[in-house]
Protein backbone atom coordinates (compact mmCIF):
# COMPACT_ATOMS: atom_id res chain seq x y z
CA UNK A 1 0.00 0.00 0.00
CA UNK A 2 0.79 3.96 -0.87
CA UNK A 3 0.21 6.84 -0.14
CA UNK A 4 -0.86 10.00 -2.00
CA UNK A 5 0.27 8.49 -5.03
CA UNK A 6 -2.24 6.07 -7.29
CA UNK A 7 -0.79 2.59 -7.65
CA UNK A 8 -2.83 0.70 -10.59
CA UNK A 9 -0.68 -2.05 -10.69
CA UNK A 10 -1.10 -3.23 -14.07
CA UNK A 11 1.98 -5.47 -14.03
CA UNK A 12 -0.06 -7.84 -11.63
CA UNK A 13 -2.01 -9.03 -14.80
CA UNK A 14 -1.42 -11.50 -17.24
CA UNK A 15 -0.60 -10.21 -20.74
CA UNK A 16 -3.17 -11.16 -22.55
CA UNK A 17 -5.81 -9.75 -19.63
CA UNK A 18 -6.79 -6.20 -19.68
CA UNK A 19 -6.17 -4.43 -16.19
CA UNK A 20 -9.63 -3.52 -14.56
CA UNK A 21 -10.55 0.17 -14.39
CA UNK A 22 -9.67 1.59 -11.20
CA UNK A 23 -12.07 2.51 -8.36
CA UNK A 24 -12.16 5.58 -5.97
CA UNK A 25 -13.57 5.18 -2.83
CA UNK A 26 -14.25 8.61 -0.36
CA UNK A 27 -13.84 8.39 3.44
CA UNK A 28 -11.19 6.62 5.42
CA UNK A 29 -13.42 5.49 7.85
CA UNK A 30 -14.17 2.10 8.87
CA UNK A 31 -16.80 1.68 5.52
CA UNK A 32 -14.64 3.44 2.98
CA UNK A 33 -11.58 0.64 4.58
CA UNK A 34 -13.97 -2.20 4.21
CA UNK A 35 -14.87 -1.06 1.08
CA UNK A 36 -11.65 -0.81 -0.22
CA UNK A 37 -10.29 -4.44 0.45
CA UNK A 38 -13.45 -5.52 -1.21
CA UNK A 39 -12.28 -4.16 -3.92
CA UNK A 40 -8.88 -4.85 -4.27
CA UNK A 41 -9.31 -8.39 -2.60
CA UNK A 42 -11.40 -8.56 -6.38
CA UNK A 43 -8.41 -7.72 -8.37
CA UNK A 44 -9.26 -3.80 -8.71
CA UNK A 45 -6.72 -1.08 -7.81
CA UNK A 46 -7.85 1.13 -5.65
CA UNK A 47 -7.93 4.87 -4.45
CA UNK A 48 -8.99 5.90 -0.96
CA UNK A 49 -8.99 9.38 -0.69
CA UNK A 50 -8.82 10.61 2.70
CA UNK A 51 -8.51 14.37 3.56
CA UNK A 52 -7.59 14.14 7.17
CA UNK A 53 -3.58 13.72 7.37
CA UNK A 54 -3.50 11.66 10.52
CA UNK A 55 -6.00 9.30 9.27
CA UNK A 56 -4.44 8.48 5.98
CA UNK A 57 -0.76 7.47 7.98
CA UNK A 58 -3.52 5.36 10.05
CA UNK A 59 -5.14 3.62 6.89
CA UNK A 60 -2.51 1.58 5.84
CA UNK A 61 -1.85 -0.26 9.69
CA UNK A 62 -5.62 -0.83 10.13
CA UNK A 63 -5.88 -2.85 6.42
CA UNK A 64 -3.12 -4.95 7.21
CA UNK A 65 -4.35 -5.71 10.13
CA UNK A 66 -8.05 -6.63 8.94
CA UNK A 67 -6.10 -8.65 5.54
CA UNK A 68 -4.11 -10.38 8.41
CA UNK A 69 -7.62 -11.58 10.39
CA UNK A 70 -9.10 -12.56 6.20
CA UNK A 71 -5.74 -14.68 5.91
CA UNK A 72 -5.87 -16.48 9.06
CA UNK A 73 -9.62 -17.59 8.12
CA UNK A 74 -8.26 -18.56 5.33
CA UNK A 75 -10.87 -16.15 3.17
CA UNK A 76 -8.26 -14.84 0.89
CA UNK A 77 -7.25 -16.28 -2.55
CA UNK A 78 -3.94 -14.35 -2.44
CA UNK A 79 -1.01 -13.25 -0.22
CA UNK A 80 -2.32 -9.97 2.16
CA UNK A 81 0.27 -8.06 0.84
CA UNK A 82 -0.96 -8.30 -2.93
CA UNK A 83 -4.52 -6.99 -1.55
CA UNK A 84 -2.26 -3.70 0.21
CA UNK A 85 -0.84 -3.38 -2.94
CA UNK A 86 -3.41 -2.36 -5.07
CA UNK A 87 -4.81 0.14 -2.72
CA UNK A 88 -3.41 3.83 -3.03
CA UNK A 89 -3.85 6.44 -0.17
CA UNK A 90 -4.33 9.89 -1.32
CA UNK A 91 -5.46 12.96 -0.23
CA UNK A 92 -6.60 14.61 -3.33
CA UNK A 93 -9.79 14.22 -4.16
CA UNK A 94 -9.20 14.86 -8.15
CA UNK A 95 -6.36 12.46 -8.23
CA UNK A 96 -8.35 9.84 -6.36
CA UNK A 97 -11.15 9.87 -9.15
CA UNK A 98 -8.76 10.68 -12.57
CA UNK A 99 -9.71 7.99 -14.90
CA UNK A 100 -11.75 5.80 -12.79
CA UNK A 101 -15.01 3.85 -13.49
CA UNK A 102 -16.71 3.90 -10.68
CA UNK A 103 -16.77 5.81 -7.23
CA UNK A 104 -17.63 4.82 -3.79
CA UNK A 105 -18.77 7.78 -1.37
CA UNK A 106 -18.45 6.89 2.52
CA UNK A 107 -18.24 9.95 4.20
CA UNK A 108 -20.08 10.77 7.52
CA UNK A 109 -24.27 10.73 6.71
CA UNK A 110 -24.58 14.27 6.89
CA UNK A 111 -26.80 15.65 3.86
CA UNK A 112 -24.84 18.86 3.98
CA UNK A 113 -21.37 16.89 3.06
CA UNK A 114 -23.33 14.52 0.58
CA UNK A 115 -24.63 17.37 -1.86
CA UNK A 116 -21.32 19.37 -1.30
CA UNK A 117 -18.99 16.21 -2.15
CA UNK A 118 -21.08 15.18 -5.09
CA UNK A 119 -21.20 18.37 -6.06
CA UNK A 120 -17.87 17.95 -6.15
CA UNK A 121 -17.72 14.56 -7.55
CA UNK A 122 -20.10 15.61 -10.59
CA UNK A 123 -17.54 18.21 -11.59
CA UNK A 124 -14.36 16.08 -11.49
CA UNK A 125 -15.07 12.06 -12.12
CA UNK A 126 -15.01 11.58 -15.35
CA UNK A 127 -18.40 11.29 -17.34
CA UNK A 128 -18.91 7.49 -17.49
CA UNK A 129 -17.99 6.86 -13.92
CA UNK A 130 -20.86 5.64 -11.42
CA UNK A 131 -21.11 8.32 -8.36
CA UNK A 132 -22.33 5.62 -5.72
CA UNK A 133 -23.20 6.91 -1.84
CA UNK A 134 -22.77 4.58 0.94
CA UNK A 135 -26.29 6.44 2.50
CA UNK A 136 -27.11 4.27 5.40
CA UNK A 137 -30.64 6.63 4.97
CA UNK A 138 -30.46 9.33 3.07
CA UNK A 139 -31.49 8.76 -0.35
CA UNK A 140 -29.96 10.06 -3.93
CA UNK A 141 -32.77 12.67 -4.73
CA UNK A 142 -32.00 14.31 -1.57
CA UNK A 143 -28.60 14.95 -2.03
CA UNK A 144 -27.73 15.14 -6.28
CA UNK A 145 -31.25 16.23 -7.87
CA UNK A 146 -29.63 19.39 -8.76
CA UNK A 147 -26.38 18.28 -10.28
CA UNK A 148 -25.72 18.41 -13.76
CA UNK A 149 -24.77 14.61 -13.79
CA UNK A 150 -27.60 13.26 -11.23
CA UNK A 151 -28.38 11.19 -14.00
CA UNK A 152 -25.30 8.68 -12.96
CA UNK A 153 -25.65 8.82 -8.95
CA UNK A 154 -27.81 6.37 -7.06
CA UNK A 155 -27.17 4.41 -3.54
CA UNK A 156 -25.26 1.41 -2.63
CA UNK A 157 -25.72 0.74 0.82
CA UNK A 158 -23.70 -2.07 2.21
CA UNK A 159 -23.67 -4.80 4.96
CA UNK A 160 -20.80 -3.66 7.93
CA UNK A 161 -18.24 -4.93 6.94
CA UNK A 162 -18.99 -5.44 3.59
CA UNK A 163 -15.80 -7.67 2.84
CA UNK A 164 -18.07 -9.99 5.55
CA UNK A 165 -21.74 -9.07 4.61
CA UNK A 166 -21.88 -9.32 0.99
CA UNK A 167 -25.31 -8.09 0.52
CA UNK A 168 -25.48 -4.68 -0.95
CA UNK A 169 -28.69 -2.50 -1.48
CA UNK A 170 -28.62 -0.62 -4.83
CA UNK A 171 -31.06 2.41 -5.07
CA UNK A 172 -31.27 4.49 -7.66
CA UNK A 173 -33.23 7.96 -7.49
CA UNK A 174 -36.28 7.85 -10.49
CA UNK A 175 -33.46 10.23 -12.39
CA UNK A 176 -30.52 7.51 -12.25
CA UNK A 177 -30.35 5.80 -15.93
CA UNK A 178 -30.81 2.15 -15.98
CA UNK A 179 -27.47 1.90 -17.77
CA UNK A 180 -25.58 3.25 -14.55
CA UNK A 181 -27.69 0.53 -12.37
CA UNK A 182 -26.38 -2.09 -14.73
CA UNK A 183 -22.91 -0.92 -14.43
CA UNK A 184 -23.25 -0.72 -10.21
CA UNK A 185 -24.76 -4.47 -10.44
CA UNK A 186 -21.53 -5.49 -12.78
CA UNK A 187 -19.06 -3.69 -10.26
CA UNK A 188 -20.38 -4.93 -7.68
CA UNK A 189 -20.88 -8.48 -8.65
CA UNK A 190 -17.28 -8.55 -10.16
CA UNK A 191 -15.81 -7.44 -7.07
CA UNK A 192 -17.77 -10.48 -4.63
CA UNK A 193 -21.03 -8.34 -3.89
CA UNK A 194 -24.27 -9.75 -3.64
CA UNK A 195 -26.21 -6.46 -5.06
CA UNK A 196 -30.29 -6.07 -4.04
CA UNK A 197 -32.30 -3.63 -6.16
CA UNK A 198 -34.55 -1.34 -4.23
CA UNK A 199 -37.29 -0.37 -6.24
CA UNK A 200 -38.14 2.50 -4.91
CA UNK A 201 -36.57 5.57 -2.82
CA UNK A 202 -37.49 5.14 0.79
CA UNK A 203 -35.67 6.50 3.89
CA UNK A 204 -33.06 3.77 5.32
CA UNK A 205 -34.03 1.84 2.21
CA UNK A 206 -34.29 -1.80 2.77
CA UNK A 207 -32.04 -2.98 5.14
CA UNK A 208 -32.52 -0.31 7.96
CA UNK A 209 -35.80 -0.47 8.13
CA UNK A 210 -35.46 -4.31 8.78
CA UNK A 211 -33.20 -3.51 11.06
CA UNK A 212 -34.97 -0.57 12.69
CA UNK A 213 -38.46 -2.45 12.74
CA UNK A 214 -36.65 -5.17 15.26
CA UNK A 215 -34.45 -2.31 16.93
CA UNK A 216 -37.74 -0.09 17.84
CA UNK A 217 -39.59 -3.49 19.48
CA UNK A 218 -36.65 -3.85 21.59
CA UNK A 219 -36.49 -0.33 22.83
CA UNK A 220 -39.97 -1.07 23.69
CA UNK A 221 -39.31 -4.51 25.55
CA UNK A 222 -36.47 -2.95 27.74
CA UNK A 223 -38.47 0.48 28.34
CA UNK A 224 -41.38 -2.00 29.54
CA UNK A 225 -39.55 -4.26 31.62
CA UNK A 226 -40.64 -7.29 29.81
CA UNK A 227 -37.01 -8.03 29.08
CA UNK A 228 -33.35 -6.98 29.59
CA UNK A 229 -30.67 -6.01 26.90
CA UNK A 230 -28.74 -8.98 27.51
CA UNK A 231 -31.87 -11.17 26.96
CA UNK A 232 -32.96 -9.57 23.95
CA UNK A 233 -29.29 -9.84 22.27
CA UNK A 234 -29.72 -13.47 23.29
CA UNK A 235 -33.27 -14.31 21.84
CA UNK A 236 -32.04 -12.69 18.63
CA UNK A 237 -28.30 -14.28 18.46
CA UNK A 238 -28.98 -17.62 19.85
CA UNK A 239 -32.80 -17.64 18.22
CA UNK A 240 -33.65 -15.52 15.07
CA UNK A 241 -30.14 -14.32 14.06
CA UNK A 242 -29.16 -18.18 14.49
CA UNK A 243 -32.15 -19.22 11.75
CA UNK A 244 -32.24 -16.18 9.74
CA UNK A 245 -28.14 -16.89 8.98
CA UNK A 246 -29.89 -19.74 7.05
CA UNK A 247 -33.39 -18.34 5.77
CA UNK A 248 -34.82 -15.35 5.90
CA UNK A 249 -38.02 -14.21 7.57
CA UNK A 250 -40.42 -14.62 4.86
CA UNK A 251 -39.37 -18.55 4.54
CA UNK A 252 -38.78 -18.95 8.19
CA UNK A 253 -42.77 -18.79 8.42
CA UNK A 254 -43.19 -20.40 5.61
CA UNK A 255 -41.45 -23.33 6.87
CA UNK A 256 -42.12 -23.28 10.17
CA UNK A 257 -45.59 -23.96 9.30
CA UNK A 258 -47.34 -26.84 7.95
CA UNK A 259 -49.20 -25.27 4.43
CA UNK A 260 -46.48 -22.69 4.02
CA UNK A 261 -47.10 -19.03 4.50
CA UNK A 262 -50.57 -18.94 3.74
CA UNK A 263 -51.53 -21.00 6.49
CA UNK A 264 -49.21 -19.28 8.55
CA UNK A 265 -50.82 -15.91 7.98
CA UNK A 266 -54.03 -17.17 8.51
CA UNK A 267 -52.83 -19.02 11.54
CA UNK A 268 -50.67 -16.01 13.12
CA UNK A 269 -51.63 -13.16 11.84
CA UNK A 270 -54.16 -11.82 14.20
CA UNK A 271 -52.42 -12.12 16.89
CA UNK A 272 -49.25 -9.85 14.84
CA UNK A 273 -51.99 -7.30 14.15
CA UNK A 274 -52.39 -7.40 17.71
CA UNK A 275 -49.00 -6.62 18.67
CA UNK A 276 -48.83 -3.93 16.09
CA UNK A 277 -52.18 -2.12 17.21
CA UNK A 278 -49.97 -1.79 21.03
CA UNK A 279 -47.31 -0.11 19.10
CA UNK A 280 -50.03 2.25 17.15
CA UNK A 281 -49.29 0.39 13.75
CA UNK A 282 -51.94 -0.59 11.50
CA UNK A 283 -50.54 -2.36 8.83
CA UNK A 284 -52.62 -5.61 8.56
CA UNK A 285 -51.66 -8.75 6.11
CA UNK A 286 -55.02 -8.13 3.28
CA UNK A 287 -55.80 -11.04 1.60
CA UNK A 288 -54.26 -9.27 -1.33
CA UNK A 289 -50.89 -9.06 0.28
CA UNK A 290 -50.72 -12.44 1.63
CA UNK A 291 -52.13 -13.91 -1.62
CA UNK A 292 -48.83 -12.20 -2.93
CA UNK A 293 -46.13 -13.44 -0.55
CA UNK A 294 -47.83 -16.84 -0.56
CA UNK A 295 -47.40 -16.62 -4.73
CA UNK A 296 -44.09 -15.47 -4.62
CA UNK A 297 -42.94 -18.46 -1.90
CA UNK A 298 -44.76 -20.95 -3.81
CA UNK A 299 -42.82 -19.62 -6.86
CA UNK A 300 -39.88 -20.28 -4.69
CA UNK A 301 -40.47 -23.61 -3.34
CA UNK A 302 -43.92 -25.30 -4.42
CA UNK A 303 -45.56 -27.35 -1.52
CA UNK A 304 -44.40 -30.77 -2.65
CA UNK A 305 -40.81 -29.70 -2.00
CA UNK A 306 -41.55 -27.96 1.86
CA UNK A 307 -40.20 -31.22 3.42
CA UNK A 308 -37.36 -31.35 1.26
CA UNK A 309 -36.36 -28.10 2.39
CA UNK A 310 -36.99 -28.28 6.17
CA UNK A 311 -34.57 -30.61 6.50
CA UNK A 312 -32.17 -28.58 4.19
CA UNK A 313 -32.64 -25.75 6.85
CA UNK A 314 -32.08 -28.57 10.06
CA UNK A 315 -29.11 -29.68 8.37
CA UNK A 316 -28.07 -26.25 7.57
CA UNK A 317 -28.72 -24.93 11.34
CA UNK A 318 -26.73 -28.43 12.83
CA UNK A 319 -23.80 -27.20 11.21
CA UNK A 320 -23.84 -23.73 11.99
CA UNK A 321 -24.12 -25.35 16.00
CA UNK A 322 -21.57 -27.35 15.50
CA UNK A 323 -19.18 -24.64 14.61
CA UNK A 324 -20.24 -23.00 17.29
CA UNK A 325 -19.34 -25.11 19.62
CA UNK A 326 -16.43 -25.59 17.83
CA UNK A 327 -15.49 -22.38 18.39
CA UNK A 328 -16.51 -21.88 22.20
CA UNK A 329 -16.28 -25.41 23.56
CA UNK A 330 -17.74 -25.52 26.99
Amino acid sequence: MTADTPNESPDRQEPSQVAPAPVAVIGGGSIGIAFAIVFARAGRPVRLQEPDEARRAAVPGIVADKLADLTAYDLLDEPAEAVAARIAVVGDLAAAVAGVAYVQECAPERLDLKTALFAELDRLAPPGAVLASASSAITASSFASGLAGRDRVLVVHPGNPPFLIPVAEIVPAPFTRPEVVAAAQAILSQAGLAPVLVHKEVEGFVFNRLQGALLREAYCLVRDGVASVEDIDTIVRDGLGLRWSVIGPFETVDLNTQGGIASHAEKMGPAYARMGAERGQNDPWTPDLVATVAAERRALLPLDRWSERVAWRDRRLMSLVRHRRSENPT
